[in-house]
């Protein structure tokens, strides 16, 4: 095995263990600050858009197929809010543009 494995384990254990800790540390009391927290709140949703965006898009061959299933997602999941029917039109949609290009 390389013997650079463990530092580099090390480094990361430490990484992840810091920034783990640091909220523990910074907020001991409760949060008062308004926009403080509507961040905060935000946050995991917006982290979970940044990385789903790119692969909805790069998923397929043809970027025009992902662009259609997001598209069609969006608009799915505004008027009937159905994860199931969400899914299933992206996978048709995806399919149909498929055809097509």
């Amino acid at each position: 095995m390389n013997p650079g494995v463990y530092p580099s384990l090390l480094i990361m254990c430490l990484t992840v263990y810091c920034i783990r800790m640091l909220p523990f540390l910074v907020f001991r009391k409760e949060i008062t600050n308004r926009w403080l927290r509507s961040f905060l709140y935000y946050v995991p949703y917006v982290t979970l858009a940044v990385m789903t965006f790119p692969a909805i898009i790069t998923a397929t061959e043809d970027i025009r197929s992902g662009i259609a299933a997001l598209i069609v997602g969006l608009l799915t999941a505004w008027y009937k809010g159905d994860l199931f029917v969400v899914a299933i039109s992206c996978c048709a949609a995806v399919f149909i543009t498929g055809l097509i290009f």
